[in-house]
């Protein structure tokens, strides 16, 4: 019975007209066998251009943040500089001379704000040796911008003030390169360019090794020995030319200018 039917069924053929009928039915009804575009394709266009805009925004923020327009060049045996960008944050700490590279490893001051790196760096135990040595402390803030670089200053010299005799003072770019290229910091490479008007045989090599005192105090024998130019020198000097500016104290040189002659006093 059951096979009966089953060849029964087997010769059952569906007329070509319905077939084709059929077909074009199910074709109409599931769009071809096709899936239909999700809803989220439409907005694939605006999603693209969100994130082109946000891969901008990220990059300029990147390169606002990173890029250096301040540098504190800070100086006493170790040398070491501090670039900051406009935010007024650490973005790199450089030592040059070994000192001050074994001084710019041990910190952790990335992105701290300029004052919180600096009272780090002087509180340090090298630096605090060096101070109870009597050794001489020297700050520049190298800036374009006269504003910018006046707060620097004054909170340099705000957190100097606490850490015995140092000298902080200003200056502009125009040196930064030759010191690097001379391998110094800018504050050592202005005591070097000093030095050199005094002793020509002097290397940046050999300043790269001496204390900001060791300098000083041969600036200052060099400068008695030749006591017909140092009279000449005064005699152009007008009354009450010598200690002023930044680091006036004990009086060798004046704390006029870029850095290049000054004079050293409990005050930054």
């Amino acid at each position: 019975m059951n096979d009966t039917l089953k060849e029964a069924l087997d010769r059952i053929q569906a007329e070509p007209s319905l077939k084709e009928n059929t077909l074009a039915f199910l074709s109409e009804k599931t769009n071809g066998y096709q899936r239909a575009p999700a809803t989220l394709s439409h907005a694939r266009p605006l999603l693209s251009l969100a994130a082109c805009l946000l891969l901008v925004v990220c990059l300029g923020l990147w390169k606002v943040w990173f890029t250096p327009v301040s540098v504190i060049s800070i100086d006493i045996n170790p040398s070491l500089e501090l670039e900051l960008n406009r935010f007024d944050r650490v973005i790199s700490v450089e030592g040059y001379n070994e000192d001050g590279q074994a001084l710019a490893d041990s910190l952790s001051v990335q992105f701290l704000n300029y004052q919180d790196a600096l009272e780090e760096i002087l509180s340090s135990e090298t630096v605090t040796d060096c101070l109870a040595r009597e050794e001489l402390l020297s700050i520049a803030v190298v800036d374009d911008d006269t504003q910018r670089q006046e707060a620097l200053l004054a909170g340099v010299q705000s957190c100097a003030a606490g850490h015995g005799p140092s000298h902080c003072y200003a200056a502009d770019r125009t040196a930064l390169e030759d010191a690097h290229h001379a391998g110094l910091s800018y504050g050592k490479y202005q005591a070097y360019l000093e030095l050199l008007a005094l002793d020509p045989d002097i290397t940046p090599q050999q300043v790269q090794t001496m204390t900001m005192r060791e300098i000083r105090q041969r600036i200052d024998a060099l400068s008695s020995a030749a006591p017909s130019t140092q009279e000449e020198s005064s005699e152009t000097q007008s009354p009450g030319q010598f200690g002023q500016g930044n680091g006036q104290g004990s009086g060798h040189h004046s704390g006029q200018g870029n850095g290049h002659h000054y004079g050293w006093s409990s005050e930054s």
